[in-house]
């Protein structure tokens, strides 16, 4: 029986040790076909800065690439760090995207830099203070609505002809519920590394929501980290590369995401003890079965519309499997 939610799932280009760069940007090929056969909804790429283990950092690259080797997959970014752009740039960037793949990109955008303090100067990110201002601004680029007076009134967004994808707001904290329903986006909540609850937050963005052209109806998607095995235990040790790359990232320990051979060697500090013991609980991780039924309480507990995965397992073949072993027993259909 198909589960009462579509399903989707979230890529952070890992690399892991002992690959190269180009097999990671490989495997984002391989991985969006998977997606595409096995019934997955939409595939979406999260933008990170200076981090060692993850090549997302240009989101709207990957988008293309991913696009351009699937059907029916609609492909976004999950999401823009806006603050980190100027959004001209960014409305240049998803009308392109558009314009290629009609009907099939999604626009998500969040608050967060996608890096630490030191990414944020390199990059020139702006303040979080001005996250509303720079929404404001790609809004009026798209919809040409600056006032005659303003000077960016002049500025036609190019390629012109075409309109932004559907947009959607990011959160971990519940505080852009209310705008994304005002504003008449969708709302994804990142229940993969916030402890806290969505339900409250997808219920304040349904009662301020006001329909729009891509979203007649709210649209909530809740997104989870699931690492999927035949047995318990096999999911289990393969998430010790997880749970260990976590606390050595938290702790300031940059690197690769490290073989859960390797990372059973690792000796780990109390610190870093304490901060996988803080984490675990977001961690779902066991056989088809258990994951099937644990992912399916998570989205009736808050009413979500979509659940989208993101899996951190060093073997990219058996990242792939997870995929289809949640595809196959949460019954979405092969195309």
């Amino acid at each position: 029986m198909a589960a009462p939610f579509a399903l989707s799932l979230q890529d952070l280009a890992p690399i892991a040790e002992g690959t190269s760069t180009p097999q990671a940007m490989a495997e984002t090929v391989r991985l969006a076909e998977a997606a595409d056969a096995l019934g997955y909804t939409r595939l979406w790429y999260a933008e990170h800065h200076g981090m060692p283990s993850i090549a997302s950092s240009v989101p709207e690259i990957l988008i293309g690439s991913a696009a351009a080797h699937t059907q029916n997959l609609r492909v976004g970014s999950g999401g823009v760090m806006l603050l980190n752009h100027a959004p001209l740039r960014i409305a240049e960037a998803y009308r392109t995207l558009e314009a290629l793949h009609p009907g099939r990109i999604d626009l998500g955008l969040g608050r967060a830099p996608g890096g630490d303090g030191y990414a944020m100067r390199a990059l020139r990110s702006g303040g979080g203070e001005e996250f509303s201002n720079y929404l404001a601004e790609l809004m009026a680029f798209d919809d040409d609505s600056f006032p005659p007076e303003h000077p960016f009134s002049r500025v036609p967004v190019s390629p012109g002809g075409i309109q932004l994808p559907p947009k959607w707001l990011l959160g971990s904290s519940g505080n852009s519920a209310q705008a994304a329903g005002q504003l008449g986006f969708g709302y994804a909540f990142a229940a993969h590394f916030s402890h806290t609850p969505a339900a409250p937050a997808f219920a304040a963005y349904r009662e301020a929501f006001q329909p729009s052209e891509y979203f007649p109806e709210p649209r909530t998607i809740l997104c989870l980290s699931v690492i999927c095995a035949p047995t318990d235990e096999e999911a289990e040790f393969l998430g010790i590369s997880q749970a260990v790359n976590w606390a050595r990232f938290v702790s300031g320990e940059q690197r690769q995401l490290t073989s859960p051979e390797k990372a059973m060697e690792h000796q780990l500090t109390p610190q870093q003890q304490q901060i996988i013991e803080h984490q675990s609980s977001l961690w779902l991780i066991g056989s088809p079965e258990r994951m099937a039924e644990t992912i399916s309480e998570k989205a009736a507990a808050c009413n979500a519309d979509e659940v989208m995965i993101t899996t951190t397992i060093h073997s990219y073949e058996l990242r792939r499997r997870s995929y289809e072993l949640l595809a196959k027993t949460l019954g979405i259909l092969p195309r």
